[in-house]
């Protein structure tokens, strides 16, 4: 009985860690990777090594540097001020309590604010927004798909 409560909590931590890949209120490429490793544990590392396990860390660690550079990578290739990145996470934090549209978008709202704060000029912090909030998009989207690959290599594992 206390397996089969063990593998529950493994199964909810990596479903609830593939909803945090979205959701940015849950580190979920950490629930995903404290998921397989408790599943690993489990069978004693049997059929999930621990080379696999690492593996499986190589790309959580992979998906969380991603997940924080991205958006800094879109703003710096338009040559966003500090001010446009600092907007940029005062929006993320705000379109917390707003939602998914607030998620999604407040980023781009920020950035494009601390750029014009800084700078002056309305096109300008359009495109500088506009950047940052791509690079996020982009960053989101290589997190999830590195989720996903983190549960498929767990899976075939676990089936081999």
């Amino acid at each position: 009985m206390e397996i089969a409560v063990l593998w529950v909590l493994s199964v909810a931590l990596i479903m609830l860690g593939l909803a945090g890949t979205v959701l940015p209120v849950l580190p979920g490429t950490l629930l995903v990777w404290a998921g397989i490793g408790l599943g690993a544990w489990i069978d004693d590392f049997s059929r999930v090594s621990v080379a696999t396990v690492v593996a499986i860390s190589v790309l959580a660690l992979l998906a969380w540097g991603l997940d924080y550079a991205a958006g800094m990578l879109g703003a710096h290739k338009v040559g966003a001020s500090q001010w446009a990145l600092l907007g940029a996470a005062i929006g993320t934090v705000l379109g917390l309590f707003m939602g998914v549209v607030g998620v999604l978008f407040m980023p781009l709202v920020g950035a494009a604010a601390g750029e014009y704060l800084a700078r002056k000029d309305q096109s300008r912090a359009l495109r500088v927004g506009l950047a940052t909030w791509v690079g996020i998009m982009l960053g989101l989207l290589v997190k999830v798909v590195l989720a996903c690959m983190m549960v498929g290599v767990f899976v075939t594992a676990l089936m081999v």
